[in-house]
């Protein structure tokens, strides 16, 4: 390492420093109707880069470490594609560059911050309005015979081979082309119902969930065998069916109407995280989230990383929800005594608003220190190379210096004791060298802890310096 003339040096310390925190910590950023990202369509090019780095400063200082960027909202692509055509929700016109490559754009931001960026895409909705217009490659034009109408939306038939071909295709060059960290589909397999609608393709429910069931598992092969340290994640309907577990209630049938049979992909193991959409309080009992995630846990060995619905607090969809709500749930998500813990805020508006005092508190509370990603011990453990590193005090503050041991790096975890007690300080991307850590409140550490983690979530053992 250069020689640093600065300050007091950390020397090489024999101690043994406990585990960093681990916590999945995401947020959804929709782009479809401009929910979350960009405000609205048209926007420039620096002024969408500008917002976008504004959603992942607000996450870098809550210590969060998940974006779930949505990247195909209706067969179109939030990225560069010659596949399907850009989404009107960037320009306003369907097919029209935005200037530049979102996605790329993301995952270099969001590295640069240690954050992971995981995939969002509806794999069979084509237009959420017939009114759109379309572009000639989009899918309504270019394959009009695999569309079906349903109401005001169109859809891709999910039993017509070419729609799942079209959908696996979009799915799997991204994962060839762009760093991602995981692959993430939603809750639209087939649409929800509708009074006076019917979804006609002559099938029934049990035929479309064999339809569902085999591309999940298609899926989550062929990533693997793509990029196997990309995470395949699924965010169903948050009750199974009506009933179960025992006193719920629903106003629909997920395993019938959405031909989803979530629970079987969890114990089959076709997922490396589920997150069902827990959106309701913990009481009354008839859609409780704590009642709901104790019963999705117990239903498979992967993660369950509930979603939360941040943005409702005090909103149309349920007034009077206190951020105390949310905070609850966030407590909740952490009482698991087996696997990884973690939950997903539906969406990062919710945050980025403060809604309720919600970031706020949640930095003091909940995130007031950073965690690592969890990992994937189904994947096989490999070992990771400790990294080289060099520690000094600048005034009160700590400057790190480091390089990785290898190049499966993919982020470094810092920790500080203050007396008898160990901190997580930092987490920083494995592809830098330098860093200022802040002494904050607690000043400066007395001895320093650094490991390395892969992109499994494998951790190197520590280099541990004391001054």
């Amino acid at each position: 390492m250069i020689p640093v003339a600065f300050g007091q040096s950390f020397k090489p310390a024999r101690e043994r420093p406990p585990m960093p925190a681990r916590e999945f910590r995401g947020a959804w950023v929709a782009v479809v109707h401009n929910i979350d990202w960009p405000s609205r369509k048209g926007l420039s090019a620096g002024a969408q880069q500008a917002e976008l780095r504004s959603l992942l400063d607000r996450m870098a200082s809550l210590n969060m470490n998940a974006m779930i960027f949505q990247v195909r909202p209706h067969c179109d692509a939030v990225y560069a594609s010659s596949r399907e055509p850009w989404s009107p929700w960037l320009t306003g016109t369907m097919g029209k560059s935005p200037g530049y490559d979102p996605l790329k754009f993301c995952i270099d931001e969001a590295h640069r911050r240690g954050i992971e960026v995981h995939a969002w895409f509806n794999p069979f909705r084509a237009l959420s309005n017939v009114e759109h217009g379309t572009s000639a490659n989009h899918v309504c034009r270019a394959a009009p015979h695999i569309t079906k109408r349903y109401g005001s939306l169109v859809w891709c038939d999910p039993a017509h081979r070419e729609t799942r071909e079209r959908a696996m295709g979009a799915i799997l060059d991204v994962v060839r082309r762009y760093n991602v960290d995981g692959v993430h589909l939603d809750d639209y397999f087939y649409p929800y119902p509708k009074p006076g609608l019917s979804f006609k393709d002559g099938r029934s429910p049990a035929q479309r969930r064999e339809v569902v069931d085999g591309f999940v598992e298609g899926l989550y092969k062929q990533v693997k065998a793509t990029k196997p340290w990309v995470r395949v994640g699924i965010s169903p309907f948050g009750i199974w069916r009506p009933g179960v577990p025992a006193g719920i209630e629903a106003g629909l049938d997920a395993y019938d109407d959405l031909g989803a049979d979530a629970r079987k992909w969890l114990a089959k193991g076709w997922v490396d995280y589920l997150a069902p959409q827990l959106y309701w309080r913990d009481q009354p009992r008839k859609q409780s989230f704590s009642a709901l995630l104790e019963w999705w846990r117990d239903q498979g060995s992967r993660p369950v990383w509930p979603g939360i619905a941040t943005s409702r607090i005090d909103s149309s969809e349920d007034p009077g929800r206190p951020a105390s709500e949310i905070l609850k749930q966030v407590g909740l998500s952490r009482t698991v005594d087996r696997n990884w813990v973690g939950h997903i805020h539906w969406s990062i508006s919710g945050l980025r608003q403060n809604r309720g005092g919600i970031s706020t508190a949640l930095a003091k509370s909940a995130y007031s220190e950073p965690a690592l990603v969890p990992p994937m011990p189904w994947m096989g453990k490999r070992e990771v190379a400790r990294p080289s590193v060099e520690v000094n005090g600048e005034g009160r503050d700590l400057r790190i210096r480091w390089r990785k041991g290898d190049a499966h790096t993919s982020v470094i975890a810092v920790m500080g004791r203050f007396g008898s007690k160990w901190h997580m300080l930092r987490v920083l991307p494995g592809g830098g060298s330098d860093a200022l850590i802040k002494a904050g409140s607690k000043g400066m550490p007395d001895a320093v802890s650094v490991s390395a983690a892969d992109r499994f979530g494998n951790l190197s053992g520590p280099v541990v310096l004391a001054r």
